[in-house]
Formats: structure tokens, C-alpha cells, sequence
């Protein structure tokens, strides 16, 4: 399946296992997890005001916490639903 979405970067793994403290992330981005394989992805921080995004954020407390598994944002859902409800909001 070959499509892009230009707001989400995905981390490469190299780049994750070449440091073990924090790969960077660039300005205006946060780094999330999703999925059964924990797959990094770096989303704009103009995402966290989506209504779509924030019922993710409110499944990841109620899943998590705050005590994420990953040390980071940890989003429970599969990947093609995060990638189809992230897809939405760059054609808004």
C-alpha cells in the first residue's frame, strides 16, 4: 500500500536504536506510539487539538495512565486506524 501523509514522520528504527535516550524530534512535533508493535510516529503538535485526537488521548489514559509503557505517548490502537483518523485532519 503506497500513500503518504505528510503530517506524520515515522521514526526509523535505526534512528531508535542508535540512541538509547531521546531521538530527536523536530520543532513543532511529538513523538507517539502505536499498535501492537509500538511503531514510532512523529505527529504535528496541531493534532493535539483535534476532537478525534483527544478521545485517542483520553483511550491512552484510560489504558495507561500516565505511566506510559515506552517512556513516551503510547496510543492504543492499531495503526490503520491511527493512520485513517490522522489522515483526516491534514484535508481539513
Amino acid at each position: 500500500m503506497g500513500f503518504r501523509l505528510p503530517g506524520i514522520r515515522k521514526a526509523s528504527l535505526r534512528a531508535i536504536q542508535a540512541s538509547p535516550k531521546v531521538v530527536d524530534v523536530p520543532k513543532g512535533y511529538i513523538a507517539v506510539y502505536v499498535g501492537d508493535q509500538r511503531k514510532r510516529f512523529m505527529i504535528p503538535v496541531s493534532y493535539l487539538n483535534q476532537p478525534s485526537f483527544q478521545d485517542l488521548l483520553s483511550q491512552a489514559v484510560e489504558e495507561f495512565g500516565y505511566d506510559h509503557p515506552t517512556g513516551g505517548l503510547t496510543i492504543p490502537c492499531g495503526e490503520d486506524l491511527f493512520l485513517d483518523i490522522t489522515s483526516r485532519f491534514d484535508s481539513c
